[in-house]
């Protein structure tokens, strides 16, 4: 029997009186990845990633194995994580939520924790209209003396080859914030409005988020921490003549590129999360071996035709460009997904491939286990989730869903 064969009649063991689909995370391979990601980072700091786990009991498992902080992805989620104990909470998008930036500003602690990310004079404006809207910098809704709202400021980490109207741009469209002029701009607007500058954020999302598929790739990951590590150093010392100090926060990397952001010139922290559950995207890497962790399950409902079963749900295609890449990968070996079907809203037909099927193949009301392309995008279809050791569920949890939060 095969490694996955083994470990998916492992999972349908534990999970034999529960109804699916049914979500679960093996304990052991998320302990090992973490554990393995804090020595990628060679003794750099690391940030968990909220969004890719979603799941706050494992956030927490996650910084009880020496995470530092966390990187929310929603202001609303940040206060609500703090509300619950967790402190260092780095919000890693701009908001413009002024409910939420109210609830902050009157929050002693909510302040004291949470680090907004900004890359617009207009979010400052906004964070400002919130300090107006409660009172000012200097308390809190309690009586309490609150300190400064802090911010980072986040730069655009492409790669962009060329000039002019003939530049070519690798990497994701995120902030408009690239020139060490425009970056110190913004830090002394944000202290004239009374705002202390926590640090800078560098997310080289072509080098972290591209698997090392072929020699092109690897060459725009090499040119991009090439380029993005000089630009980093002029950065870091114009915002630093223009704070008057410097900064105490540098983040930079993912899961991905662990090792070489860790590394880089001026990086206090990483950030990491997909890698603690090693999604199916996270199978093309060569730098570092993912070990899946987090997978769900489906029921045999029918047998359509001979070689050929149907399972009951199914269709968790992942955000991003749509193509096969965002699909569910098949983790019970033998099947392989209908061409014309796919993964279905309500039904998903497997095929049997022909001389890889063991022991007679799946049948009626036989359980098949899947991965998701994405790391905690699986958890907003679940509302609780079951931590798995060996063949026995040790506990189950609620997800984000499950305790009735939607940060979007």
């Amino acid at each position: 029997m095969s490694s996955a064969a083994a470990t998916a009649a492992r999972l349908s063991a534990a999970t034999s009186g529960l109804p699916a689909p049914v979500a679960v995370v093996d304990l052991d391979v998320f302990d090992t990845n973490a554990l393995d990601l804090l020595k990628r980072s060679d003794g750099v700091p690391v940030r968990v990633a909220s969004k890719s786990v979603r799941v706050r009991s494992l956030v927490e498992r996650a910084l009880g194995h020496g995470f530092s902080g966390v990187m929310a992805y929603s202001l609303r989620e940040a206060l609500w994580l703090v509300s619950e104990g967790m402190r260092d909470v780095l919000v890693g998008y701009p908001t413009v939520d002024g409910e939420a930036l109210a609830a902050l500003a009157a929050d002693a602690t909510a302040r004291a924790e949470i680090t907004l990310m900004v890359d617009d004079v207009a979010h400052l404006g906004l964070i400002a209209a919130a300090e107006q809207l409660v009172g000012g910098a200097d308390g809190a809704s309690d009586g309490s003396v609150a300190g400064p709202i802090k911010v980072c400021l986040d730069v655009d980490c492409s790669l962009r080859l060329g000039a002019g109207r003939l530049t070519a741009h690798l990497g994701v469209r995120r902030s408009p914030l690239r020139e060490p002029g425009d970056i110190a701009a913004l830090a002394t607007v944000a202290q004239a409005k009374g705002l202390a500058v926590r640090g800078l954020m560098f997310y080289e999302a072509q080098v972290a988020g591209l698997p090392d598929t072929s020699p092109a790739v690897r060459l725009v990951k090499r040119l991009s921490m090439r380029e993005v590590n000089e630009r980093r150093v002029r950065i870091l010392a114009a915002v630093r003549d223009a704070v008057g100090q410097e900064v105490e926060l540098v983040n930079a990397g993912g899961t991905g590129s662990i090792e070489v952001s860790g590394a880089a010139p001026g990086v206090t922290e990483v950030t990491s999360g997909s890698g603690l559950y090693a999604p199916g995207l996270f199978d093309g890497y060569r730098s570092f071996e993912a070990r899946p962790a987090a997978f769900f399950g489906l029921d045999i409902v029918r047998e359509p035709a001979p070689g050929w079963v149907t399972a009951f749900a199914g269709g968790y295609v992942a955000s991003g460009k749509a193509g096969a890449a965002r699909v569910p990968r098949l983790f019970t070996p033998g099947y392989t997904l209908s061409g014309p079907e796919g993964v279905g809203e309500v039904q998903t037909p497997l095929r049997a491939a022909r001389g890889a099927v063991p022991d007679g193949g799946l049948r009626t009301g036989d359980r098949v286990w899947l991965r998701h392309a994405k790391a905690g995008e699986m958890m907003e279809r679940f509302d609780q989730v079951h931590l798995v050791r060996g063949a026995e569920i040790v506990e189950t949890v609620p997800t984000y869903r499950g305790e009735s939060k939607n940060f979007g």
